[in-house]
């Protein structure tokens, strides 16, 4: 996307963000009585709402939704805050909606819905399927129909398509989203809807840039994960995102199977008559890539094209691989349209502190496995929210309680009580560079190896909460299995009970499904940690750590403190296998300052061998006022 294109859709997304922020703000003091301040009035204000039963029990999520919200936030001004964050991600969230609706108009995958607003000829289609329903709206059923859109993609996309959650009860009036609609569908931004990092930049542009400026100039660090966040959104040029992935997972490949395509590709780096390192080749559903800071999801957009490789040249391959692939999938053409799901659900995961960038990353992956084949089915996509577990402490305690009865509901009780007290409020602060897996693995080890005892010997011992008496064998895996397997199957049993949790709480409240979806975040961060990866790609922060992280990071990472962009080098090699490879793009400070010695020498140069290097000088990162370095890692050690 050039310049030109970029700058016109940054004062587009500017604009949007305005208008339907105000929109917002407004419906929620002129329709359910919630102030900007944060004060709720009585509901006798509010005829209307005393007369809709379904606009009151809107009114009450809403309020039970700002108050969690509230939890998490400190200082004087909480509640203003609280009403703040609740309008801006209706705001963010609609507006995605309908950006994802025109990129998915250009690529046949929905009906014609948004780029000539109520004439569409989805609508028009709407209208004459279904009359009396669009006649008895008060719009003519026009948000109606797009509210029948998002249903639909929710089915396989639901974390940003979710209309069952509070932020969806805000919609503009007709005339605002008359607005909208003539903006979205703009001629100076008309080509951007052919271009998949779209949503990429309207993420990065939602955050307007005099805030930013405004954050540099109050603080020299960021003074907390929110301004972390819109600190560091700078997007990775195409070539960058090219040359390293192509010389990480491109590279791995190419040791994999010597005869790959991708050893023509433009960036990835060798001498002349270099032969590949020799590695065993893998089940491509095993090779597993991590960016640790995913942003909207671009370093994980052109792994999802390398792998489309890799898949299909795995598929051909004689290799004990090969032949499991073509065992299960004997139909190549039923093969094909399987692989992107199945390269979203084994191949890639991204995390970042921002709930909407982990959206994006899912929206625009959904996007690109459709475009990889219409008719892909995708049942997971690995967007994780680094996220703290809740911080009800009564929800967190009736959930708990919730679990008498349960097949080794002891043993679930302590590792939960373990995961809240590793998940603090650092992990939405520090992250990726937070290690709760550590303290985590060595627990479900220490779990496993006394259940294997209390079974094999009929030892009485006290288990974190539960005796032998209490204890019932279920479904969980027991015995001398590997510590991560057996974590597995506690994630997989606690998601599942969480997921009942929501369902219940649905009927009982929407604070207990908040808390409940809250909690699922932390669960799969912690997942995502305790994880090891053949290849980690990253764009990360840099700078100072956020104010309430510093103290952790400068205690954790005490080789790489100095800059967090260090930092998350050596906590990407830590996640990766032996002979993994790490690629990222950061500040080239590191290469000379005096202050990196110890990151050069003890890290570098010890753990790694350097595969590739590109010191690419300044004007990179967009706005970035930062001189850049790109480099591509073996982990040796």
């Amino acid at each position: 996307m050039d310049q030109e294109l970029r700058n016109a859709l940054r004062r587009t997304v500017n604009a949007l963000r305005e208008i339907l922020e105000s929109s917002a703000l407004e419906q929620l003091e002129g329709t359910y009585g919630v102030l900007a301040s944060g004060k709720v009035q009585p509901i006798e204000q509010y005829p209307t709402l005393q007369a809709s039963p379904e606009l009151g029990r809107r009114r009450a999520e809403i309020v039970a939704a700002i108050a969690h919200e509230r939890e998490k936030l400190s200082g004087k001004g909480r509640d203003a805050e609280a009403v703040e964050k609740f309008a801006r991600e209706a705001a963010f969230t609609l507006l995605n909606r309908l950006a994802a609706l025109k990129l998915m108009e250009r690529r046949g995958l929905v009906p014609e819905c948004v780029s000539r607003g109520p004439e569409s000829t989805g609508f028009k289609e709407f209208r004459e399927l279904a009359p009396m329903v669009a006649q008895s709206q008060p719009d003519g059923g026009y948000r109606l129909f797009l509210e029948l859109l998002f249903d639909d993609v929710a089915g396989e996309v639901r974390v940003l398509f979710d209309r069952t959650l509070p932020p969806s009860y805000l919609f503009p009036d007709p005339q605002v989203l008359k607005q909208v609609l003539e903006r979205l569908n703009a001629e100076e931004i008309a080509p951007a809807w052919d271009q998949d990092e779209t949503l990429g930049w309207v993420y990065q542009y939602f955050t307007p840039e005099e805030l930013r400026k405004k954050a540099r100039q109050e603080a020299s660090a960021p003074r907390n994960a929110y301004e972390l966040s819109f600190r560091n959104q700078f997007y990775t040029p195409e070539y960058v995102v090219r040359f390293l992935a192509e010389n990480t997972l491109g590279r791995l490949w190419w040791e994999m199977n010597p005869a790959t395509s991708i050893k023509e590709r433009d960036f990835l780096v060798y001498r002349p008559g270099e032969q590949p390192k020799k590695r065993e080749p893998k089940d491509p559903r095993k090779l597993r890539i991590l960016d640790p800071a995913c942003g909207s999801g671009h370093f994980l957009h052109y792994c999802f094209e390398l792998l489309q490789v890799i898949y299909r040249e795995a598929y051909e391959d004689d290799h004990p691989a090969g032949a499991e692939l073509r065992r299960e999938f004997p139909d190549r053409a039923e093969f094909d349209r399987r692989v992107p799901g199945l390269i979203l659900a084994h191949n890639l995961w991204g995390i970042d502190i921002d709930l909407r960038a982990t959206q994006l990353t899912a929206l625009s992956l959904y996007l690109r496995a459709k475009r990889a084949h219409p008719e892909a089915e995708v049942k997971r996509v690995n967007a994780v929210l680094a996220a703290p577990m809740p911080g009800e402490r009564a929800l967190f305690e009736e959930f708990l309680s919730t679990l008498d009865g349960e097949p080794n509901a002891g043993l679930l009780k302590a590792v939960l009580r373990d995961i809240w007290t590793e998940l603090d409020e650092l992990a939405a602060e520090a992250g990726s560079l937070l290690k709760p897996e550590v303290a985590i693995r060595e627990r479900v080890r220490e779990l496993r190896d006394r259940m294997h005892a209390l079974r094999t010997h009929g030892q009485q011992i006290g288990l974190a909460g539960f005796t032998a008496p209490e204890y019932r064998q279920g479904e969980l895996p027991i015995g001398r299995v590997p510590a991560e397997e057996f974590w597995n199957g506690l994630e997989n049993r606690i998601l599942e009970l969480l997921r009942a949790y929501a369902e219940h709480a649905e009927t009982d409240g929407i604070a207990r499904r908040l808390f409940a979806e809250d909690a699922a975040h932390g669960v799969a961060f912690l997942d995502a940690l305790m994880q090891t990866y053949d290849v980690v790609l990253m764009n990360p922060p840099f700078g100072a750590a956020s104010a309430p992280s510093k103290k952790y990071i400068d205690k954790t990472y005490p080789r790489t403190k100095n800059d967090v962009y260090a930092a998350f080098v050596e906590r990407g090699l830590g996640l990766l296998h032996l002979r993994g490879y790490l690629g990222a793009i950061t500040s080239r400070t590191g290469f000379f300052l005096s202050s990196f010695q110890k990151w050069r020498e003890e890290i570098l140069l010890k753990e790694t061998d350097i595969i590739a290097f590109a010191d690419l000088g300044a004007g990179v990162l967009d706005t970035a006022m930062v001189e850049t370095a790109a480099y591509a890692l073996e982990r040796v050690a």
